[in-house]
């Protein structure tokens, strides 16, 4: 037989140095990753110690020039540095010896807005930048003021809101003038801005006036701007109901009346029309006053119809109130009424005389002292004497007041009255009427005082006197009770006879004592 034990201790030797050679390899390839890692460790932390700072501006005009610089300290030279936009665009690059910074010159055009920073490479390693975000200012240009509504008119209560408009321009900001001056939310009303808009809430006749904007932007203290014309606003008030009155003149032989017709506010321009009885007599455009008068026929003592006024603008018409065209004549009773005022301290102060007319549209009316004319305010000649110094008329000449009384103020007062329309009509005058003015007057109030503390004393000495009278009938019918007693003797028996003569006799001094009362009580 065969042995194979040897062949199997010859085996083992050979076996033994393969094993220790593959694991050995094995080892080393475990190994790799982590130098590599160790390696690109190495690598990014050399990176990462390069950090380049970048400076420049972070707004500038469109055309103007900027300088950007970038510096990557404590980095071993050469460096290159490159600038780029956005990312990844490379805008210039720059080969620097030494510790200096890099210098970047651009002249800027409308694509040059946008993020900047710097990539600085030695030979071993690289690094970024921070980041600068450049703004590129265009200057306004053709600026203008536009409105809505358009054209700038509207009414009060009404809403406006003007836009600052430019042809181009960015990073804008915008200041408003109105009347050349600076709009703030002091200087008027409901205004708001916003943007490059103004809104005006409500606006009143105070809104109306020219409006201007300016757009403008600033860059390091350099501000430049562009202007717009001015524009009117208008702001138009809402016209008031019309009034209506009437007069009447004597032409000739004739009559004619003139019929106003007016509104107290209004912004032009107004149709303003009068119509008679429902029919239209006439018509104008009023463009600088609210008021419009009409010629009408009218005689005297003749209802010449029912007149009314109209206003009308875009968007309103109003009517007046009917006024019926009427003239009554003067006539019937004419008197003078007295009124006198007091101060405090009880002393006359002023008169006040009224002259009423029964009947009569347009009376004029004339006084008169003492029979003699008291002249008008209006007709007072300077070098004239007035007969009254301290008088006025009001209403018309209706009232006639005396401001001032003393001893010539007092006497004979009256007036008269004819048609105004009519200097050659008859008058109508009334009677006298006497006003005194003494040195005491008492006022009713101290009158009915008087009159009252008159009174309490009468009341007061009746009550005395019936007290009085009282008293005394009491002790009088005492003493007729006790004589009585005295002449009967109580033992003695009364016949009916004898007891109404008794009563009789009580009854007549009891009679007797009244009447001694009443004679001692006057």
């Amino acid at each position: 037989m065969l042995k194979h034990t040897p062949t199997t201790k010859l085996e083992k030797p050979c076996q033994r140095p393969i094993h220790n050679t593959v694991m050995k390899n094995r080892q080393t390839l475990n190994l790799l990753p982590i130098l590599a890692l160790a390696s690109l460790f190495i690598k990014i932390s050399g990176s990462v110690s390069l950090r380049p700072v970048l400076t420049g501006p972070d707004m500038a005009y469109l055309g103007s020039r900027v300088a950007f610089r970038c510096i990557a300290s404590n980095s071993s030279p050469p460096v290159t540095y490159d600038l780029m936009r956005d990312g990844d665009v490379l805008i210039k690059t720059y080969q620097a010896q030494g510790d200096q910074p890099a210098p970047f010159f651009l002249k800027l055009t409308a694509t040059s807005e946008g993020s900047y920073h710097c990539r600085a490479t030695t030979r071993a390693e690289t690094g970024v930048s921070n980041i600068i975000k450049l703004s590129v200012v265009i200057p306004a240009s053709n600026t203008r003021v536009t409105s809505e509504p358009s054209p700038p008119v509207a009414f009060e209560g009404s809403r406006i809101v003007l836009s600052c408009n430019v042809t181009k321009g960015t990073h804008l900001s915008y200041t408003w003038l109105f009347n050349r001056k600076e709009i703030t939310p002091s200087t008027l009303p409901f205004v708001h801005l916003t943007g490059n808009k103004l809104l005006m809430e409500n606006v009143t006749p105070e809104h109306t006036g020219r409006y201007s904007c300016m757009a403008w932007s600033m860059v390091q203290d350099i501000r430049r701007f562009s202007s717009s014309t001015e524009l009117q606003v208008t702001v138009k008030v809402y016209v008031s109901k019309p009034k209506i009155s009437f007069s009447i003149s004597k032409d000739g032989a004739g009559y004619h009346g003139n019929v106003t017709c007016w509104s107290t506010r209004g912004s032009h321009p107004v149709n303003i029309s009068l119509s008679v009885d429902d029919k239209e007599v006439g018509s104008i455009t009023a463009t600088d006053s609210l008021t419009a008068r009409f010629l009408v026929a009218m005689e005297p003592g003749m209802d010449m119809g029912v007149a009314q006024c109209r206003v009308k603008t875009e968007v309103q018409e109003l009517m007046s109130e009917p006024v019926t065209l009427e003239v009554v004549p003067v006539g019937g009773d004419v008197k003078v009424e007295v009124e006198y005022f007091y101060r405090a301290d009880s002393n006359l102060a002023a008169a006040r005389l009224s002259c009423q007319v029964s009947r009569g549209t347009f009376p004029y009316i004339s006084w008169f002292f003492n029979d003699s004319a008291l002249p008008s305010e209006t007709h007072v000649e300077s070098h004239l004497q007035p007969v009254l110094p301290h008088l006025a008329l009001t209403g018309q000449r209706r009232t006639l007041v005396l401001t001032k009384l003393g001893p010539e103020e007092s006497g004979y007062y009256r007036c008269r009255v004819r048609d105004s329309y009519d200097d050659s009509g008859p008058w109508v005058e009334s009677a006298a009427v006497l006003v005194r003015v003494t040195g005491g007057f008492m006022t009713t109030m101290e009158i009915i005082t008087i009159a009252f503390c008159c009174f309490l004393l009468l009341m007061m000495a009746v009550c005395i006197g019936c007290v009085y009278r009282m008293f005394d009938h009491n002790q009088a019918h005492a003493h007729v009770a006790m004589t009585n007693s005295d002449a009967l003797p109580l033992s003695e028996p009364q016949s009916p006879s004898a007891g109404k003569q008794a009563d009789a006799s009580s009854t007549d001094c009891d009679v007797l004592g009244r009447f001694q009362t009443t004679e001692t009580t006057i």
